[in-house]
């Protein structure tokens, strides 16, 4: 999985097409990342005393990955993700449009 957590994604498919959010949480075992403002579900939670009071909350969903792209923060388009190893031997992501390298690492 070439996703991480705080990349900038765009949605390619799904009724939050062309949405763009940063990724909260990566699940790889099941192939799903949580973005923010995308994926939106209503749960209906049960108050808990001195924790939290109860009612309908809004919160984000899992997304299947394949369903996401990550936006280049060069060329500001969604594009695939190479990965190359540079001169001093560090792995790093790089945008398969521009040639940009995406990690700050």
């Amino acid at each position: 999985m070439r996703i991480k957590r705080d990349d900038l994604v765009q949605v390619i498919s799904g009724k939050d097409k062309g949405k763009r959010g940063k990724v909260l949480k990566v699940i790889p075992k099941e192939n799903k990342v949580v973005v923010q403002g995308v994926n939106m579900v209503k749960r209906h939670q049960r108050p808990i005393p001195q924790l939290r009071e109860g009612g309908i909350i809004e919160r984000e969903a899992p997304i299947y990955a394949c369903k996401v792209m990550i936006v280049c923060p060069s060329c500001d388009k969604p594009t695939r993700v190479g990965v190359k190893f540079l001169e001093d031997g560090t792995k790093v992501r790089f945008c398969k449009k521009c040639g940009e390298i995406i990690d700050k690492a």
